[in-house]
């Protein structure tokens, strides 16, 4: 390769490497969704806390999220967190008074635990608020020594990229006509 090709190869990845967020937090899989959808949210989780293994992922299911249901995963012990609803609604024609507030996974045995070298994803659905605009889910990972609280959320000027500690970032599109995802 000529001298010139490759510092513009080295260039275009860097400029690459500068503009995709860091992959040292919890993300979600898809980023995108249409506001009032229902939704499957895979959180990616790729490191421990340093060198120390996870032993547990919490999220914090965003205001207007409704009906929040995790999938199980071997090895994993699930607790579901309800709160009560300020505002009962209706759901299929039944009165709804509290809904998920937070879904935890624990590792049952140390031989579960997410070891530093490794991946793995925590999966839930739910449905979505019917509002367009950036929806942003608190993630908990606490590990076999220390934690990390994925929960900043960028003021206006600031990206995700500006953050410590971000959390995990889903955009809500307008809802398309007659859609009904699940």
């Amino acid at each position: 390769m000529k001298p010139i090709a490759l510092k513009t190869v080295a260039a275009g990845m860097l400029l690459l490497a500068a503009s995709l967020p860091a992959a040292a937090h919890v993300t979600l899989e898809y980023q995108v969704a249409n506001a009032g959808s229902y939704y499957k949210g895979t959180f990616k989780v790729g490191h421990g806390c340093g060198n120390s293994p996870v032993k547990q992922i919490v999220v914090t299911i965003p205001a207007g999220v409704q009906g929040a249901k995790p999938m199980p995963k071997a090895g994993w012990a699930l607790e579901v967190t309800r709160e009560k609803l300020a505002q009962p609604r209706q759901d299929h024609g039944k009165t709804i008074t509290e809904d998920v507030s937070r879904i935890s996974w624990t590792a049952k045995t140390p031989a579960d635990y997410l070891q530093n070298d490794w991946y793995d994803e925590f999966v839930l659905q739910a449905k979505l608020p019917a509002k367009a605009g950036m929806l942003y889910w608190p993630v908990m990972q606490v590990c076999e020594e220390g934690k990390v609280d994925w929960n900043e959320v960028p003021k206006p000027g600031q990206s995700l990229s500006d953050l410590k500690n971000p959390a995990a970032a889903l955009e809500l599109m307008p809802a398309g006509g007659g859609e009904h995802n699940h």
